[in-house]
């Protein structure tokens, strides 16, 4: 989660069982995908290695503690207008219900 709110990197498998470093930039979703670029299936008649794509899951925190609770919600209340996703759904169903009152 932190990784992807402020950037970073992260460890991936790769097809080959090895790994790879993946710079993650920040505010990135769930469901964005990144190329890596010749880690991917060999091509069939020799032409090289293929791509390998990813698609990042944001995973949320469980079990938290006391401290991490209160920062969290402290977080929310200072980040009322930082959330894309849920902003652009309520100004869409506010203006509906807008638009269903005239």
């Amino acid at each position: 989660m932190t990784a992807a709110a402020l950037g970073g990197e992260v460890e991936v498998p790769t097809i080959d069982g090895g790994r790879s470093r993946v710079k993650i930039p920040p505010g990135s979703q769930t469901g964005r995908q990144m190329r890596l670029r010749g880690k991917g299936m060999p091509a069939l008649r020799g032409g090289g290695v293929g791509d390998m794509l990813i698609e990042l899951a944001v995973e949320t925190p469980v079990n938290l503690t006391s401290r991490q609770k209160e920062l969290l919600k402290e977080f929310e209340k200072l980040s009322e207008d930082n959330n894309p996703e849920s902003s652009s759904f309520f100004s869409k169903v506010k203006s509906f219900w807008d638009g269903m009152k005239g």
